[in-house]
């Protein structure tokens, strides 16, 4: 898959985004038994399980845009629709892809997410992600593109200065989630040890990723994070990281928190930091961006009524290209007697066309002048 480059555009407020990896043997089987079972529940109005090549070929909406191509090492491609407050439609794709090449045994399957409604997406929404991936600890979908990385849970910075800048930086520069780093300040008990995104509402709670310090690590962590993101975290507290390259409307005590107690009560100022980040314009990578369009110009899934506007739509495009045979089938026939007309003309009307006697014929007066007549006379629609 290509590089998590940037372009110059942001993620709309309309949309839901989500990259990572699926580590278990059978990830489609998994999407699959999930989207069956959320319909016989009612959660979702309907899905689609696509090969992607045929999908590419038989969208739609663009039949003939290259963005509806999820690209040669896509293996498959799950589309749903479900419906949110108020009747609000929500249409979303997950492709799923082979690991790159250069990439370890082991390190799973990649998958994209986007979703997208027509008003702004709501936080208390449920989660795209549950809606094709079960919401179970069982199944390892929610690894991060970056290597040792996971939702759902504490991720512990590595002991190692080098390992951890390390991770900061890809964290920061290639993951589509929001990070976390909280700092203990003690080892927690069995309550405290649950991930600070279990308190986020649904539809960001799949976006964030934590990453704890141990007690001993705050020198380590702090100037890690001081030399590499120029951010800084306080003992015993937390801090959201920024991207890289740095958005828009970031700053470093803005969104960092002096104190977390990691007792299982809810750590309000930290979950508003992490709101308020959420908030802010982020920029769209170009798979993201590649993701988006694919969903907006290569859907499949219509409701009754959109498949009555694509066939009335269909009717409309099949009579203009009727039409247009139809006028050229008129002009070449008028373009064949015009030719005929000349040849005659210049022939004498036996299709034979002869030299001209000597010095009986004018400048204008050629076979290829009357030729150029008949045509001009073809081409003139006053004639």
């Amino acid at each position: 898959m290509a590089k998590n480059s940037t372009s110059s555009t942001t993620v709309p407020d309309t949309a839901w985004l989500g990259r990572g990896r699926h580590l278990g043997p059978e990830p489609e089987r998994d999407v699959r038994r999930n989207l069956i079972a959320l319909k016989a529940a009612g959660v979702l109005d309907d899905f689609l399980d696509l090969d992607p090549v045929e999908a590419a070929r038989s969208t739609v909406l663009h039949p003939r845009d290259e963005s509806a191509d999820p690209g040669p090492s896509a293996r498959r491609l799950f589309e749903a629709r479900w419906r949110v407050a108020d009747d609000v439609t929500v249409r979303a794709q997950l492709t799923t892809y082979d690991p790159e090449a250069r990439r370890k045994e082991g390190e799973g399957v990649t998958w994209i997410l986007a979703a997208e409604t027509e008003h702004a997406w709501d936080a208390h929404w449920p989660s795209p992600a549950t809606m094709f991936w079960p919401d179970s600890e069982r199944v390892a979908w929610d690894h991060d593109t970056v290597p040792g990385v996971r939702q759902r849970m504490p991720n512990h910075l590595p002991k190692d200065d080098a390992e951890l800048r390390h991770r900061l930086r890809d964290c920061t520069r290639q993951s589509w989630f929001i990070h976390v780093v909280v700092h203990e300040a003690m080892t927690p008990d069995v309550m405290g040890q649950q991930p600070i995104s279990a308190f986020l509402p649904p539809s960001l709670r799949h976006r964030v990723i934590e990453h704890r310090g141990t007690p001993e690590q705050a020198q380590v962590a702090d100037f890690a994070m001081k030399r590499e993101l120029s951010v800084r975290i306080p003992r015993g507290g937390a801090v959201v990281l920024p991207t890289v390259p740095q958005g828009p409307g970031y700053d470093a005590e803005r969104f960092s928190v002096r104190s977390v107690f990691l007792d299982g009560s809810v750590p309000t100022e930290l979950l508003d930091k992490i709101k308020e980040f959420a908030a802010l314009p982020r920029a769209l990578s170009v798979d993201a961006e590649r993701a988006l369009t694919r969903l907006r110009q290569g859907w499949h899934l219509l409701t009754p009524d959109e498949e009555l506007v694509h066939a009335q739509g269909m009717v409309t495009k099949y009579a203009e290209a009727l039409d247009a045979m139809t006028n050229s089938r008129d002009l070449y026939r008028e373009a064949t007697e015009a030719a005929h007309a000349a040849l005659a003309e210049a022939s004498g009307g036996d299709g034979v066309p002869r030299p001209p006697a000597p010095g009986s014929v004018k400048a204008d007066g050629s076979p290829l002048s009357a030729l150029t007549k008949a045509f001009g006379r073809f081409r003139d629609p006053n004639k």
